[in-house]
């Protein structure tokens, strides 16, 4: 691509960037926590169908996927759960063809008290956007529909097949992802626009959910001593599962990726319930945990481990042993993912990445994950990740950095020309 085309590019980008930034502020606004991403996959179909794209809008069926590598169990009311897919067909085919792809669904908010402004009432303060999903990752996504838009704008049109794919259950099983290799979508490279902080994600980890359902016996609390509290033998259970990420973080000393990176195996009991009366021992305690795991680790013997440590730490507890908890495997069950075989598009990476920021690409090893493994373990396709900077995902207050995201809307733009060639429309 010469250097007038990637001058155009860089200037569309620029002179879309209000337009960009609105879309995206109308997008924060969904609520789109699980099982309520329908209003957003209407709204990115709509912006598909503006653009003139094909659009394959259809419900996941389970049934599908539930036999393909990376599935993950589905606990909730599945039946509204759609995946948007639209596509751009060239009309001379010279180029090499690209997934695009962003999720829409986004964590909840928590308690909404301890925001500064309300989650889901996005506001640009400060050159940043605030809101649920500003950060992680709908900007990204509406960041490479406006990378498309500026190719176009500069008087350009990719010469390669592209599709540009909005999932859902990205924040817990990655089934969205998974449904578009199911459907049939393939391509040369996939490309998504996760925040990275302007880094090139290297090796990211896999992630495993699991329920553990404990059961005590109940009294009334003047005899608590002749109960046993469920609650408790749930802490006593966490305090051993505590041990085995201590264990699994040590074994992470020989990765060749993770072995620089200061505890990349992080264990969470992210949410427990319990008890039915204060003056009651309680009789039961479930605790939903997430902990990660490294690329090459088996997610079946990781289970396996998981299972043997509970029934240990069973074993050493007055009424547990006799009683032994229930583990049920929850969400995530993901390999890690290391991006290998990806010489083409890295190289068509790093010409965009100098035109816009100088220099090389910096990497990095991820202690979270991204739907990037799909692509790459289950069909070879090699499945770049970069994107934007910003804080607090998961937590109060997100936001996305504005210059950031402007930088790497062109990079992305750029990307996407020099992979699928351009010629002028």
């Amino acid at each position: 691509m010469n250097a007038s085309d990637t001058q155009r590019i860089v200037d569309a980008v620029d002179a879309g960037f209000d337009a960009q930034l609105r879309t995206t502020r109308d997008l924060v606004a969904i609520p789109s926590t699980r099982g309520a991403e329908g209003p957003c996959q209407d709204m990115i179909g709509d912006l598909l169908r503006e653009r003139s794209y094909e659009v394959d809008d259809w419900r996941i069926d389970l049934e599908d996927l539930k036999n393909l590598r990376g599935y993950g169990p589905i606990e909730h009311d599945f039946s509204r759960a759609r995946t948007v897919v639209g596509t751009y067909r060239p009309t001379t085919s010279t180029g090499k063809s690209l997934i695009l792809q962003g999720h829409c669904d986004v964590v909840p908010a928590g308690p909404l008290d301890m925001w500064e402004t309300p989650p889901f009432s996005p506001v640009i303060k400060d050159e940043r956007m605030y809101g649920r999903g500003a950060c992680d990752m709908k900007s990204g996504t509406i960041g490479a529909l406006y990378a498309l838009d500026a190719i176009k704008a500069a008087g350009l049109k990719p010469t390669a097949r592209i599709h540009f794919q909005s999932v859902i259950e990205e924040e817990s099983t990655g089934i969205g992802a998974l449904s578009t290799l199911q459907r049939g979508y393939r391509a040369d490279a996939c490309f998504i626009p996760e925040p990275t902080g302007g880094q090139m994600i290297r090796s990211q980890v896999g992630v495993i959910w699991f329920r553990v359902k404990v059961r005590g016996f109940p009294v009334h609390v003047f005899e608590a001593g002749a109960g046993s509290n469920a609650i408790m033998a749930a802490y006593h259970l966490i305090h051993a599962l505590e041990k085995l990420e201590i264990e699994w973080n040590e074994r992470a000393k020989a990765d060749h990726h993770f072995n620089d990176v200061n505890h990349p195996i992080n264990f969470n009991p992210g949410i427990i319930k319990g008890g039915d009366w204060a003056s009651s021992v309680p009789a039961w305690c479930d605790v939903d945990c997430r902990i990660a795991i490294l690329p090459g680790w088996s997610v079946a013997d990781c289970q396996n481990e998981i299972l043997a440590c509970v029934a240990a730490a069973s074993r050493d507890h007055r009424f547990l042993s006799n009683n032994p908890p229930e583990v049920q495997w929850s969400g995530f069950l993901s390999e890690g993912y290391d991006l290998k075989d990806s010489a083409e598009p890295e190289s068509a990476f790093a010409k965009a990445y100098d035109a816009v920021y100088g220099g090389a690409v910096p990497e990095r090893a991820f202690t979270a994950l991204t739907d990037t493994r799909f692509y790459g373990l289950n069909y070879d396709i090699p499945s770049l990740c970069f994107g934007a900077s910003g804080a607090a995902m998961h937590g109060f207050n997100e936001y996305v950095e504005l210059d950031s995201l402007r930088k790497s809307t062109k990079a992305t733009a750029l990307f996407i020309a020099e992979w699928c060639g351009v010629e002028k429309a």
